[in-house]
């Protein structure tokens, strides 16, 4: 039982690590945010943005991420 709660404690600490790393270099990945297939409306006074794709891609590099951890617990 203390052994599981070790092994979630450092899972979730590694992930808000690489959590924290990520909005650090967040603006300094050239592509990421500004991917084509995001939407992007500007009007005068308004600026409407949906990353649409780099939602998708976020997404699939999670549930990779996730089926690695769950399929490695085994």
């Amino acid at each position: 039982m203390n052994q599981e709660i070790g092994k979630y404690l450092i899972i979730i600490g590694v992930l808000i690590v690489l959590a924290g790393l990520a909005v650090i270099f967040w603006g300094k990945i050239p592509f990421f945010g500004k991917m084509p297939g995001d939407i992007k409306i500007e009007k005068e006074n308004f600026t409407f943005y949906f990353p649409i794709v780099t939602s998708i891609i976020l997404s699939i590099l999670l549930s990779l991420i996730f089926f690695l951890i769950n399929y490695f617990k085994k």
